[in-house]
Formats: structure tokens, C-alpha cells, sequence
């Protein structure tokens, strides 16, 4: 037997059941039963909220592309400026490892205007351009699981595509993709899929959003297969973006910190829960501070760094933020 459950409630539970590493009972009762009225009204305000540009030097736009369906693409709307290869790129994987690419919409438009191309998992569900209805998700009869909706292999394919582009001729990103700035990131579940991506010897960073391994050790949901071992794969510097004690992918990704020791890294907190800054305008503190590192560790910009490094770092003091780092 299986149950239909609303897209934006499976979507909060499953975030919830994937970092806490948690059966799905256990998860619930931790969260407090979730009311799918409530979520559907959050979600239908949300989807009031026009798209974004964001703030930075290159206006961006949200589209799709027939050679890549099933994700949803973020871009400068003006590429010219672009030639010669200077175009980084960034892939996502969503919040409950959901299907929706524009989950984390004004997050990503915000990170597109500064000149990166953004590729997230998923069809265009959310926001008052959406093109792919909110299918609802199924959940089995018996408290278990269905496996993710979109899996790291997925994630992946975004930046196969876009390095494909690069050499295809007529592609309107022929020559300008910076084949060596490319980052890996996700919220919530898909963060435990940017950690399976991170591996890729193409990646040269990972930004890993209100998640982290399951301390338990145990999957909740089939095909996701990551462990503690997955972080002895990284290979690039690291930056773990959190909510803070409330967040309750907080224990875990804080005991991710604490055993990473061949690679730089930064555990970044900012208190506000698991859900991060995403809906806010222009993605809110997290979009800023995800700005500034891929600046710093795709473009080497100095002035970015100081965000994270040196005795007085902008996240050191005089804000809401706590930061560790180590490596550096």
C-alpha cells in the first residue's frame, strides 16, 4: 500500500528524516507532527514571491534546457562578458533531495549574479514561473522510505552537462565555462549528496548546507549511501553552513567538522534553524557568505577571504555568526 503525501510536506519531512539520520517516527516526533494544511499554505506564499536577479554584477535568469530536462539552470542573463572561459560553476542538490530545481530559487539567483553558472537537480516546481506542477510524493504504508527523488548521480549530471557545453558548437556557453572553478553544494539531503559528488577530482570546492553525516551511521532512505568514511574522499577545501543548536542537522555536521583533517575547512553558524536564510530576498546572510567563499576559492579574491580568514574575519565578530576553521 502507498500513501500520497503533498510535495512541500514531504519535502520538510524528508529533510528532517535525512539529517537527523532518524527513522521516520523517530524524525516526525522530533520535528512535531507536521501539519500538511500549514505546509501547503507556506508553500503556496512562497510560490507568490517573484523571481530574483539578485544584487551582483550580472543580473540573472532561471531557465531550462531541453539537452539537460530534469534540472533547472541559473544563469547571468547577459553572457558576453563571459568569453575566453570565465564562467564557474556551481551544481545543487535540493532540501530532501526533492525533484524541484527551484527549491532554493532566490539562493541561486542570488549566486548566478555574480558571474556563475548554477545547475540544480530537479523541474521547475516552485515560484510564479513554474513549468512542472507540484506532483505529490509517495510514502510506503509501513513507515519506511522511498528512495530520494533525485540521487547524487543526478547532481552530477549538471556539471557534465555544463563542461559539455563548454566544447559544443552553437551552445550559447561554447568557451565560456571555467573548466577549473567548478563547486559542489546542497541543503539538507542533497548536502549529503554534494559529499558523494565531492569525490569528483573535477571539483575544486563543496559547500554543504544544514546537513552532515549521520552520527547514527545508519541510511535512512535507500540511496543514500553516504558515511563518516565518505569525508576521507574530499579533497578540496570545505565550508559547513549551519542553523546553529536548533538546526537538527547540527550534531551531525558539527561531528563532520571535528573529523575532517586532510582538507581546509569551515563550520559557519548562523542561529536560525534548519530552513537557513533561503527564502528570504536575495537568499538572505547564508547566500552572501556562499557568495564570498566561491569568490575567494574559485576566483582567488582576497577581499572575500576576509569573510573567513585573519583575526578579525567578518564572521569572527560583530554578527550573529560563530566560525571554526582549521586548515588554513
Amino acid at each position: 500500500m502507498i500513501l500520497q503525501m503533498p510535495f512541500a510536506k514531504w519535502t520538510g519531512l524528508m529533510c528532517g528524516i535525512l539529517c537527523l539520520g532518524a527513522s521516520a517516527p523517530a524524525a516526525a516526533q522530533a520535528q512535531g507532527a507536521p501539519d500538511p494544511e500549514a505546509f501547503r499554505r507556506q508553500q503556496d506564499e512562497l510560490n507568490k514571491v517573484p523571481d530574483t536577479a539578485g544584487d551582483g554584477p550580472f543580473p540573472a535568469i532561471i531557465e531550462t534546457d531541453p539537452g539537460l530536462p530534469d534540472h533547472v539552470i541559473y544563469r547571468p542573463e547577459d553572457l558576453s562578458s563571459f568569453g575566453g572561459g570565465k564562467l564557474p560553476v556551481l551544481v545543487w542538490g535540493n532540501g530532501g533531495c526533492a525533484d524541484d530545481g527551484t527549491a532554493h530559487r532566490l539562493h541561486l539567483a542570488q549566486i548566478a549574479s555574480y558571474g556563475y553558472l548554477v545547475v540544480a537537480v530537479g523541474e521547475w516546481r516552485s515560484g510564479p514561473g513554474a513549468t512542472a506542477p507540484r506532483a505529490p510524493q509517495r510514502m510506503p504504508a509501513g513507515g519506511g522510505l522511498p528512495p530520494a527523488a533525485t540521487s547524487a548521480a543526478d547532481v552530477k549530471a549538471g556539471l557534465d552537462w555544463a563542461l559539455a557545453e563548454d566544447a559544443r558548437a552553437g551552445s550559447r556557453f561554447r568557451g565560456r565555462i571555467a573548466r577549473d572553478a567548478l563547486a559542489v553544494a546542497g541543503h539538507s539531503c542533497g548536502g549529503l549528496q554534494a559529499l558523494q559528488v565531492a569525490a569528483d577530482p573535477r571539483i575544486r570546492t563543496v559547500l554543504i548546507h544544514n546537513s552532515g553525516v549521520y552520527n547514527s551511521g545508519a541510511s535512512a532512505i535507500p540511496g543514500i549511501t553516504v558515511s563518516k568514511e565518505t569525508l576521507e574522499d574530499l579533497h578540496t577545501p570545505v565550508i559547513y553552513i549551519l542553523g546553529g543548536p536548533t538546526d537538527i542537522a547540527y550534531p551531525n555536521g558539527t561531528d563532520d567538522f571535528v573529523r575532517l583533517h586532510k582538507v581546509p575547512a569551515v563550520l559557519a553558524n548562523l542561529p536560525v534553524g534548519h530552513g537557513g536564510t533561503f527564502s528570504q530576498p536575495m537568499g538572505g546572510a547564508v547566500a552572501s557568505v556562499a557568495v564570498d567563499w566561491l569568490e575567494w576559492q574559485l576566483k582567488g579574491d582576497n577581499v572575500a577571504a576576509r569573510t573567513f580568514i585573519g583575526e578579525n574575519c567578518r564572521l569572527c565578530a560583530g554578527s550573529d555568526w560563530t566560525i571554526e576553521r582549521k586548515g588554513f
